[in-house]
């Protein structure tokens, strides 16, 4: 059955914006009907069946959130100046710096050119713009306040912007040490150890288990030094493909929740997301259900996805989402559940939510700036317990070799 894309409006004023499954449109106003609300627009959302023709470079394709967020922001200026959305998209491609993202650009004016709806242009690059994007652009087209709902989809990638360079460059140092200290080891087991465990290769003195096993991890690197670099490639790759599968998004959401220090950050940046997408939705006219699914297929950790589809399931069950929430204690602060209940008892949900969107992004600055703090006596710690071995393996037989010598 087809999908359609609608909005409503009941005798108190309160209008209704989403999605509804019906045989055709008088389907989708008798089902609106019977919840109080009289049909003001309706249409249907082509699919192609419903999939989405994706272009085949689109795969490949990584436009950075910075582009998008100035794409977006001077889109929603242009249209509300007077400026048509195809005049529009055209002088955005012609003006960024991005060459795909100019194609991609050229391609969505093309499409409107032709009759198409943005947001059916946007939908052939689901790597570029997100469901989220894409909902919210075709609730935009349907109210006829696009300029308004592109500023919002513009304040939620600008605070998504944000989110994300704080938490990068608090991973960022700790990243650095690691591959420096990573390099460091291979250099110093290809081209240095091995003149060292030369001698102890000659002396008459059996060799302490940590010695002969940097020697034999040495030689291996001195030996297979392009196949060890080629496995070692091929290890990243696998495990790049594996963290994209369902089973590796699982494991990889379970272990960002239990390392300590990292656990803090993705919970508040999580607390963040929801709430700030979620109140973008409501506010934008999304229905609390159709808002829900898309908040699931936004959020990135398994764990987060699996609670709000279960809350969908809930809610249709009459239970309340602030209910369902404390249920997820774990992944969901006890702070989430008292202010969504708030909002669900004062009827200011999208208000609340803002406001606990801000709190949750405030924490996250604070604790990225006290990370470095937090992880540099740990690594510094690593460091000492793997100089200190290395210390021992190598010294252990030279103190061998004077004893016998005495």
């Amino acid at each position: 059955m087809p999908k359609f894309l609608y909005v409503a409006k009941n005798y108190d004023g309160e209008i209704r914006t989403g999605e509804l499954v019906a045989k055709d449109e008088q389907g989708v106003a008798q089902q609106l009907k019977a919840d109080g609300f009289l049909v003001t627009s309706v249409k249907e959302i082509e699919d192609d069946d419903g999939k989405v023709r994706v272009d085949f470079m689109d795969r490949f394709t990584k436009i950075a959130l910075k582009d998008k967020m100035m794409f977006t922001r001077n889109l929603s200026v242009m249209i509300s100046s007077g400026l048509t959305i195809s005049k529009s998209i055209r002088n955005l491609a012609d003006q960024t710096k991005n060459k795909r993202f100019s194609q991609i650009l050229l391609s969505i004016h093309e499409d409107i050119k032709s009759g198409k709806n943005l947001s059916d242009g946007m939908a052939k690059y689901p790597s570029v713009f997100n469901e989220l994007f894409i909902n919210m652009v075709r609730i935009g087209e349907t109210g006829g306040n696009l300029d308004e709902t592109l500023s919002i989809i513009a304040v939620q990638l600008e605070k998504e912007h944000a989110l994300l360079s704080k938490v990068r460059g608090a991973l960022m140092y700790p990243a650095v040490i690691m591959v420096a200290m990573a390099g460091v080891a291979v250099l110093m087991l290809t081209y240095v150890l091995p003149q060292m465990t030369g001698v102890f290769k000659d002396m008459d003195v059996e060799l302490p288990k940590s010695t002969q096993f940097i020697i034999k991890t040495s030689d291996i690197f001195k030996e297979h030094s392009v196949l060890v670099i080629v496995a070692m490639i091929a290890i990243v790759v696998v495990l790049k493909i594996a963290a994209k599968t369902k089973i590796g998004k699982r494991i990889i959401s379970y272990m960002v929740l239990r390392i300590p220090a990292i656990n803090n950050i993705v919970i508040k940046t999580n607390c963040a997301r929801f709430s700030r997408i979620y109140s973008s939705l409501l506010r934008s006219g999304v229905t609390s259900l159709d808002a829900l699914k898309i908040v699931a297929n936004t959020l990135s950790n398994y764990y987060y996805k699996k609670a709000i589809r279960e809350s969908i399931k809930q809610i249709q069950k009459g239970v309340d989402l602030s209910k369902v929430i404390g249920e997820n204690d774990k992944i969901f602060p006890v702070l989430v559940k008292q202010m969504v209940e708030v909002g669900e008892q004062t009827g200011e949900t999208e208000a609340i939510l803002i406001k606990m969107a801000e709190f949750y992004e405030d924490e996250v600055n604070q604790v990225t700036k006290n990370i470095s703090s937090i992880v540099e006596p740990i690594l510094m710690l690593f460091m000492g317990i793997a100089v200190g071995f290395f210390a021992i393996a190598m010294l252990q037989p030279m103190y061998g070799l004077m004893e016998n010598i005495k």
